[in-house]
């Protein structure tokens, strides 16, 4: 298994690329700013064109599938569209839910304000729904699965913001943007308050999983994307101190 600074390579053939992207990369043309560092771009220098098929934030990691041909492209994304992928999301929001699972429908208008951000909008918004279950909470925060059933530009996000939550570091939808330190939740930190970097500083969101039927042969694939090496120290430490582990399932 190949791994690049920009992404780790799950899976490729003929057909399809799927990929567990950095944060802080588009996984094609940013409308909004058209000089954004993309994934596809430098994926190609590896798998030649490729087609994207669906959408992860730019600030989110995590698994991501492209196509390698016309063909493939309209199978996944029908898929996509007839709703017959599974996704899984895994985040670390400020905060404890008063809920172990919470079922969220509530209908989301894309760009419905002057910082682009998506709005709940009952008159505008097209259907959007997510189902969220509590993983764990440690200390102030809690980790939390996401199981999108819809697409809509920064559902979970604005599901859970709709919900009185914010994913740690969101810069748009938290007004919260303190990093996580571990001077703040390690009892007895004897560190250098001043050389101390944050265990995570950018937006707490990753695309964990994703099931798909191959769109050659049929079958029903699963690609799991690790933990980037922040949320993966995060996790660690959170783990040691609080007894609790989002991936022991």
């Amino acid at each position: 298994m190949k791994t690049f600074s920009d992404y780790e390579t799950l899976y490729a053939d003929d057909t399809i690329v799927v990929l567990n992207k950095r944060s802080g990369l588009c996984i094609a043309a940013d409308r909004y700013d058209p000089s954004a560092p993309r994934l596809d771009v430098s994926a190609e220098k590896e798998f030649g064109p490729l087609y994207a098929v669906h959408r992860i934030d730019k600030d989110t990691s995590g698994v991501i599938v492209y196509a390698k041909t016309q063909e493939a492209h309209r199978s996944l994304s029908m898929q996509f569209e007839n709703r017959e992928v599974e996704k899984i999301y895994h985040c670390l929001v400020n905060g404890h839910p008063l809920w172990k699972t919470l079922h969220v429908d509530l209908k989301l208008q894309p760009d419905g304000d002057a910082r682009h951000r998506t709005i709940v909008s009952k008159r505008f918004g097209k259907p959007a729904v997510t189902d969220f279950t509590v993983l764990g909470i440690c200390g102030p925060y809690t980790w939390i699965e996401a199981r999108p059933k819809t697409g809509r530009t920064h559902q979970i996000r604005v599901h859970l913001a709709a919900n009185g939550l914010s994913i740690v570091c969101d810069p748009l939808y938290s007004g919260n943007q303190k990093p996580i330190r571990l001077s703040d939740i390690k009892r007895n930190w004897h560190g250098d308050e001043f050389e101390e970097r944050p265990l995570l500083s950018r937006l707490a969101l990753h695309a964990y999983q994703l099931t798909i039927s191959h769109p050659a042969t049929g079958e029903k694939m699963t690609f799991t994307a690790s933990y980037p090496k922040d949320m993966e120290a995060v996790r660690k430490q959170f783990a040691k101190i609080f007894s609790v582990d989002p991936l022991a399932k």
